[in-house]
């Protein structure tokens, strides 16, 4: 009889053990997000907010800096954690990329999912893709915490999912100039909520005027903009000092949304030549001015 008892105490103490390291393991595994943007919210809300339409058509949008800001921001809100990658939802006809979209499609961590347009220019399955990789990523707990940038009714089963599987759900959204432009159960639902305002938009959201946005200069080779890019880590570097690159490099490669902001209207301006949907360009930009700062370090 001891020994039984001996034998299962010592059962219990492997077990026990096993539990410990197992917890411990889970304790060093860090928290990992991901943010999931509904195209056709964005540009509605945005578009309204900064140039008073929802036509895309009369308006530029930024999608590669603004993804930047987008992947900032959830760096400061999610401190301890790291992204998966951002998840981009909009309309194509016959799910085939438009320029845009590829462009965007080419970004690093950027994944982008098309739905189909009807002949009213209106979205259809996108609410449906989001809720798959909600509930896939939760159910497979390769994400803690969704950021959902949308306002559709309909998105309310997708976080319910996410949630189901442990996930957490902050909705963010984009200030309405009148009333409100997500829905209330949708808001009732999720965990968190964040509206982002004027001011975030602003610098990624331009009404087109005729011609006037196209630049007319010829397309400068990649080599010379990361030249630029790292002219201005020099002159960025002059001005704040080395004990500012504490405050970058841990984030690389992404920067600062204002920090890259500026890069951007500062390149632009010495290059004469809009760098907007430009993305080859934008990169190697920000690969100058990276490759310039790591020397310093």
């Amino acid at each position: 009889m001891n020994d039984d008892l001996a034998a299962l105490s010592a059962r219990i103490d492997r077990t026990n053990e096993l539990l410990q390291r197992m917890l411990a393991e889970v304790a060093k595994t860090p928290s990992t997000h991901a943010i999931f943007v509904d195209a056709g919210y964005l540009y509605a809300a945005a578009g309204r907010l900064v140039s008073g339409t929802e036509d895309r058509r009369a308006f530029d949008l930024d999608a590669e800096g603004l993804i930047e800001a987008l992947i900032d921001k959830a760096r400061t809100i999610f401190a301890d954690s790291r992204l998966l990658r951002v998840y981009w939802y909009d309309g194509a006809r016959r799910r085939i990329h438009t320029a845009e979209q590829q462009s965007i499609a080419e970004l690093p961590d950027v994944k982008v999912r098309l739905g189909n347009l009807n002949a009213n220019n209106q979205q259809k399955g996108v609410d449906s893709l989001i809720r798959s990789d909600l509930e896939s990523l939760a159910r497979h707990r390769a994400i803690s915490d969704a950021a959902l940038l949308g306002g559709d009714e309909d998105l309310v089963s997708a976080v319910e999912a996410a949630q189901g599987y442990g996930a957490r759900v902050h909705l963010w959204g984009i200030e309405a100039p009148d009333g409100r432009n997500q829905a209330e159960p949708l808001l009732w639902e999720v965990d968190s909520q964040r509206t982002f305002d004027l001011d975030f938009f602003k610098s990624y959201v331009s009404r087109r005027t005729g011609l006037a946005h196209e630049s007319t200069a010829p397309r400068p080779a990649r080599e010379d903009v990361r030249f630029v890019g790292a002219q201005i880590a020099a002159k960025w570097l002059a001005a704040r000092g080395r004990d500012s690159l504490g405050d970058l490099l841990p984030g690389h490669p992404y920067l600062p949304g204002s920090v890259d902001q500026d890069l951007l209207v500062e390149a632009e301006g010495l290059l004469q030549y809009s760098l907007r949907g430009q993305a080859d360009l934008r990169r190697a930009l920000r690969d100058g001015f990276w490759e310039h700062l790591r020397t310093q370090y």
